[in-house]
Formats: structure tokens, sequence, C-alpha cells
């Protein structure tokens, strides 16, 4: 998704509460989550998947909880600062992962995933149930206690 529609008549039809609903809903979900994000995963679609226990991300997607274009239409009154925008938003998946917001990259043929779907559903296949087999073993309770922390940890950055 490339995000939730930034007009007035979003929020007049309750967007806002609808996504804060989604990630206390799924908050508490006593299963474990996998998110995977395959292309564009942005603004407040993005937060609401971003409650998984396992994040995985393609290693040609972007996650941001605001697109390159609408940051630099922001910051700088430019959509033509968007390049810049996405280097300072660290974006993609190798900065994600360093940045610990996700907990791994499934690596796409150099071309992109579409080049070579039947390997790519493989590799997807076998990243989610070796995840799935991981998280299945977690009592409930704790499953819960470290979905909340990994959550609340996201976003705390320290400059130096």
């Amino acid at each position: 998704t490339p995000g939730a529609f930034p007009g007035l008549e979003a929020e007049e039809r309750g967007q806002a509460e609808s996504i804060a609903r989604n990630i206390t809903e799924m908050a508490n979900i006593e299963v474990p989550i996998i998110s995977l994000v395959i292309g564009e995963g942005g603004s407040g679609g993005a937060l609401g998947i971003g409650v998984g226990d396992r994040i995985l991300m393609l290693s040609n997607a972007i996650y941001s909880v605001i697109s390159p274009e609408g940051c630099a239409s922001i910051l700088w009154r430019d959509a033509k600062y968007a390049p810049d925008a996405a280097e300072a938003l660290k974006i993609t998946a190798h900065a994600l992962l360093e940045n610990e917001v996700i907990d791994e990259i499934i690596q796409e043929p150099s071309e992109g995933a579409h080049t070579d779907y039947e390997q790519m559903a493989a590799d997807v296949k076998r990243s989610l149930l070796r995840n799935i087999r991981n998280l299945s073993g977690i009592p409930v309770y704790e499953l819960l206690e470290q979905r909340f922390e990994k959550y609340a940890a996201m976003g705390k950055f320290a400059v130096e």
C-alpha cells in the first residue's frame, strides 16, 4: 500500500481511529503474527502490519511511515527532493534490518521478484514456515509481551 489517504475526507470518516484500532487489536491477537512487505509498505497502512512478531521484507521492497514524496513535500515543500527524503527515511530492507525495524530480508533476483516468481514463492514459503516454527513454541503471554516490546522499541534511535 502506498499509504493512507491524506485528505480531510479520510479523517472525517475516522481513518486515524481505524488505524489505531487495528494496531490495538493486532497487538492482542493470541497467535503468532508474521508480516511480509513485498512491495511498498507506506504510511498508516504500513503501521498496522508493523505489529507482527516477525517482520519480513523482500530485498527490493520499501517500508516507511511516509512516502519519500510526502516527506519531501513537507520538509522542503517540493517533491523533487524525494531521493533525499528516501535516504533520510532509511526505507530500504537493508537499512531497516540494520535499525532492527524488520527481522529478515528475503533476497529477490537482481531484476526483481517478478522475474522468477516460482523461486520467489518457494523462498517466501521457506521463510514463513521457518518463522512459524520458531514462534509456535512461545507461550501466549510471552508472545504478547515480546510483540509489545518490539513495537514499542521501533523509532528509538540515538543521535551521535
